[in-house]
C-alpha cells in the first residue's frame, strides 16, 4: 500500500456587511448583521517542502485543493485564489523568511483571515482498490481555538482518478463539517472569541497585587479587574486566580471586529488597550502575544 499525505489549510475571514460604531474597540453595544465567510486553500508542507513552489510540481496537491475549495463554494461560500495571492506576494517580496511556518503567516495576515482549516488529504493506493480520506479541524486563526472537525472518505474504487476520488472524499463530510464551523461563527460573532490574559511581575518590580494606585487608591488587582469588566466583550470574562506576585484571567472575550472600524481585532490589539490602561496609571509593563496568551509583565 502506498500512501500520499497532503495537507492543507482553509483560510475563512469573517466579513460583516454593517457594524455599528462605538467609542471603544471592544464595547458590547456593537452588532454585526451578516457573516460572510471568505475561504482560501493553500497547501501543507512537509520538511524539506516549500510553500512557494509545491502547487505548482504536485498535480495530485492541486486536485485536492480545487475540490476542497470546490466543496466551500457549492455552501455558497466566498473563496479566494491562492495561487495568484501568492504570487502576488512572491512579486512584490513580502516574504521576511524561508520558514514555512512564517511563510503561513504573512499568507494569513495578507488574506485578513479570521479562520483556517486544516485538512489532511491522505491518497491511499492498494491491490483492492484506492482511495481518499480526508480529515478537517478548523481553528479561529488569531487564538488558535479549534472549531470543528470531520473526517470524510471516497470508499475503495478501482480507478486511478484521483480527482473522482477527492471529490467524494469532501462530498461526503463537507456539509457537516461547515454546519459545526457556521455555528461556531455565530457564537464568535455574538459572544466574542475566548483569549487568555497572564498578569505576572518582573524581579525588580516594585509593585505588587495589592499595591494601592490610580487617583481613588484601590488595590492593583481591583484597577485590573474593573477595568476588565468594562472592556471584555460584553462584559464577559474569568479570572482563574489571584495571588500577590499573579493573576490570571482564563478566559475574556474579545470582539471579531473592531467596533469603531469593522477591522479584524485580535489578542495583539487587546494588548494594546491593556498597555494603555497600564500606562494611564503611570505602570510601565512589557507585553507578549503567543497564540491566544497575552502575556503582561509589570516592570
Amino acid at each position: 500500500m502506498k500512501k500520499i499525505y497532503i495537507t492543507t489549510l482553509a483560510i475563512l475571514s469573517l466579513f460583516t456587511s454593517a457594524v455599528f460604531a462605538q467609542n471603544k474597540a471592544t464595547d458590547s453595544g456593537g452588532q454585526v448583521v451578516t457573516v460572510q465567510p471568505k475561504i482560501m486553500v493553500i497547501p501543507y508542507t512537509k520538511e524539506g517542502e516549500d510553500l512557494r513552489t509545491i502547487l505548482e510540481q504536485d498535480e495530485t496537491k492541486r486536485i485536492a485543493i480545487t475540490k476542497i475549495k470546490e466543496g466551500f463554494d457549492s455552501r455558497g461560500f466566498t473563496t479566494v485564489d491562492f495561487v495568484a495571492r501568492l504570487k502576488a506576494a512572491k512579486t512584490n517580496n513580502v516574504f521576511t523568511s524561508d520558514n514555512q511556518t512564517d511563510i503561513k503567516t504573512q499568507i494569513v495576515e495578507m488574506s485578513g483571515a479570521d479562520v483556517y482549516v486544516e485538512a489532511e488529504v491522505i491518497v491511499e493506493k492498494a491491490s483492492s482498490g484506492n482511495s481518499v480520506k480526508l480529515i478537517l479541524t478548523a481553528y479561529e486563526c488569531s487564538t488558535g481555538n479549534s472549531l470543528s472537525n470531520k473526517v470524510g472518505e471516497s470508499g475503495r474504487f478501482y480507478t486511478e482518478d484521483f480527482n473522482k476520488l477527492s471529490s467524494k472524499a469532501v462530498e461526503s463530510c463537507v456539509d457537516d463539517f461547515l454546519n459545526v464551523m457556521q455555528a461556531k461563527f455565530t457564537d464568535i460573532v455574538n459572544n466574542g472569541k475566548s483569549i487568555i490574559i497572564d498578569i505576572s511581575f518582573a524581579p525588580e518590580s516594585e509593585y505588587k497585587m495589592s499595591s494601592e494606585v490610580g487617583d481613588d487608591g484601590l488595590p492593583l488587582s481591583d484597577q485590573i479587574e474593573l477595568w476588565m469588566e468594562e472592556n471584555a466583550f460584553k462584559n464577559n470574562y474569568h479570572i482563574q486566580g489571584t495571588t500577590d506576585v499573579r493573576m490570571i484571567f482564563d478566559d475574556v472575550r474579545i470582539p471579531l471586529k473592531d467596533q469603531s472600524t469593522g477591522n479584524n481585532y485580535n489578542p495583539n490589539k487587546f494588548g494594546l488597550e491593556m498597555f494603555r490602561f497600564f500606562k494611564n496609571l503611570g505602570i510601565s509593563i512589557g507585553r507578549d502575544v503567543k497564540g491566544s496568551t497575552v502575556y503582561i509583565t509589570i516592570k
